[in-house]
């Protein structure tokens, strides 16, 4: 009796993904590394790249890299990618998307990447003022400037990062154990929704025991 062999949908995938491995790790090693273009890490995960972070601790990390938007203490994920993107390139984004959603933006923290020439020219044309250190002469309001820039960057320094490792360790964020991209991309977003509902939970029931105390 002749029985025929199929392979299922996912076996398929995951022999293209073999193939697909194979023919990168030949070219990095006999060719050409500039030619290997979204280069697979993880057999069952071919969605997931290296990023290069530069840190002392971890150099390299594998994920998704998320740009955040932070207004009155709740994460919107602005941009989410596999692949590594630059997040100085996202301030204008980040600005229509706080207009679109919140109102106007007047006062704006961001890291030092984010203080390009453009950048800067874009939140002077927005009436935003900035954590950016100032390029050149000061003119006589730049003690009140400095003392926002001062301000907003405590605010960046110590809110918006401690979101980051409180999203980690208190919402599963730290190691999201999803199997496939869609589960993963939900469990990110859905981890950064539970920490806003429990930071707007607060002042809610704070209030709700005072009118019943």
């Amino acid at each position: 009796m002749r029985h025929e062999f199929r392979l299922s949908n996912k076996e398929r995938k995951q022999i293209d993904t073999i193939r697909t491995i194979y023919s990168q790790q030949h070219e990095l090693l006999y060719g050409n590394r500039e030619n290997v273009k979204h280069w697979i890490v993880s057999l069952h995960k071919p969605y997931v790249r290296a990023i290069i972070r530069r840190k002392e601790v971890k150099p390299v990390e594998f994920g998704t890299k998320v740009h955040k938007v932070q207004v009155g203490g709740l994460s919107f994920i602005e941009h989410l990618s596999y692949d590594n993107f630059n997040e100085g390139t996202r301030l204008k984004q980040s600005v229509a998307f706080h207009q679109k959603y919140v109102g106007k933006c007047n006062q704006l923290a961001a890291d030092a990447i984010c203080a390009t020439n453009e950048n800067r020219r874009y939140c002077n044309s927005m009436d935003i003022a900035t954590s950016f250190i100032p390029k050149g002469k000061q003119g006589k309001l730049e003690v009140q400037k400095s003392a926002m820039r001062s301000v907003l960057s405590t605010i960046r320094a110590t809110v918006l990062k401690g979101s980051f490792g409180n999203e980690k360790n208190h919402y599963l964020l730290q190691k999201v154990k999803a199997r496939i991209e869609a589960s993963e991309i939900a469990w990110i977003f859905f981890g950064m929704l539970t920490a806003n509902a429990s930071i707007i939970s607060k002042p809610i029931i704070s209030h709700q025991l005072k009118r019943t105390g």
